[in-house]
């Protein structure tokens, strides 16, 4: 059996852009998905803190400071909305106790503010 676990998340992320002609995906700045470890054409959801809009996607890499959401999902955001970008990864349950996501918080201009790995607490 395999779970499911956050692997990855830019918490408090601005959207730059939104582009209803692209095809579909996020943009994002080549310098936060290195910090984060995520890949193109890796999977995330996108929470929308300002509107509570919820989708699936995938990642291509973008200008620095971009957070571009491209395709249909762009009729979900605006300019300016604040969004959660996470990947998640399925590991066995023994690889369970090594893992530790790694966080970014994002501040103005989506800057990084800190990164750090949180380990998993068990019950």
């Amino acid at each position: 059996m395999r779970l499911t676990f956050l692997k990855a998340k830019l918490h408090r992320a601005t959207v730059t852009s939104a582009d209803l002609d692209y095809e579909g995906s996020i943009s994002l700045d080549r310098a936060l998905c290195r910090e984060a470890g995520l890949l193109e054409y890796e999977q995330v959801d996108i929470y929308d803190i300002t509107n509570g809009a919820r989708f699936t996607t995938y990642v291509i890499y973008g200008e620095p400071g971009q957070v571009q959401i491209n395709g249909a999902a762009a009729r979900l955001v605006q300019p300016g909305d604040r969004v959660i970008v996470a990947a998640y990864a399925q590991l066995e349950p023994e690889e369970v106790a090594g893992h530790a996501p790694t966080i970014v918080l994002l501040g103005e201009n989506n800057e990084i503010s800190s990164v750090h790995s949180e380990a998993i607490a068990h019950p």
